[in-house]
């Protein structure tokens, strides 16, 4: 049995980081706006699309990964929020990947990322019109960084 992360009362609060600071710098939804916060949640958890988030660590930990992450980088929710996100990328693409959310954390977000990932089992696939935003909490303070995308193929 799957335990339902998204009823936690930090994943509820979690994801109104994410919808806020995506609609805040992209100037729409990532998804459809629902009036209750536990079916905001449920809806994000669920949606046909991979996302995911870190936090502002020195070495940022995956901090969320919705359902559809959780299969593709083939993990549970124990081990995907206890993952340093620089190991979603292989070794050689990690530099590139670093430079990237340097790019990010400067512009806000960027909505045409493309590259290399692998699962914890060294499934390797790419990831195309990827989005990544900037996360700030509810006084505007940095508190990550988020990702979406819902098209990938295996290599």
């Amino acid at each position: 049995m799957k335990v339902k992360v998204w009823r936690e009362p930090e994943i509820i609060a979690w994801t109104d980081v994410l919808l806020q600071s995506y609609q805040k710098l992209l100037g729409h939804e990532l998804i459809e706006s629902k009036e209750d916060e536990v079916e905001r949640a449920k809806a994000l958890f669920f949606a046909p699309f991979v996302v995911a988030s870190h936090g502002t660590e020195k070495d940022p930990i995956l901090n969320y990964g919705n359902q559809m992450a959780l299969d593709l980088w083939e993990m549970s929710w124990e081990d995907f929020t206890r993952t340093p996100s620089r190991l979603t990328a292989e070794p050689i693409n990690r530099p590139e990947r670093e430079v990237l959310l340097e790019r990010v954390a400067k512009q806000g977000f960027i909505d045409n990322y493309q590259g290399v990932r692998i699962s914890s089992t060294g499934r390797r696939f790419f990831i195309e019109k990827t989005i990544i935003w900037n996360l700030v909490d509810g006084s505007s303070l940095p508190c990550g960084q988020a990702a979406t995308f819902q098209s990938w193929r295996f290599l």
